[in-house]
């Protein structure tokens, strides 16, 4: 059973694909772009911090490096979460907008 706040995953089915495709390669471009300068200071992050361990001097800081490398291990689901949320949001949107245009069309042809 839909309850009537579901949104609609199937998002190639709206009539409205066209104007909607652009927005959501918007938001999508922008958290892909998150996600891998993450996953780059991510990588250099750890390397630096491999390096350190090998003198016994700087373990401490090597140790720091590693806990904000793991850090930014959680934030990878994180920010792919608040994408998926995000576009979820920008289509429930989009398809209330959409059937308020059909609605309003519907009246417009037959304004019994």
């Amino acid at each position: 059973m839909k309850h009537k706040n579901d949104v609609d995953l199937h998002f190639n089915r709206n009539n409205f694909a066209e104007k909607t495709d652009y927005h959501a390669n918007q938001i999508t471009n922008f958290y892909k772009a998150l996600y891998q300068v993450n996953d780059i200071v991510l990588g250099i992050i750890f390397l630096i911090g491999s390096f350190l361990f090998f003198k016994d001097t700087t373990v401490f800081t090597g140790t720091v490096l590693f806990v904000i490398g793991s850090i930014q291990m959680t934030m990878r689901p994180v920010i792919s979460f608040i994408h998926d949320m995000k576009l979820a949001h920008y289509y429930k949107k989009r398809y209330k907008e959409e059937l308020e245009e059909a609605r309003i069309q519907k009246l417009e042809k037959d304004p019994k």
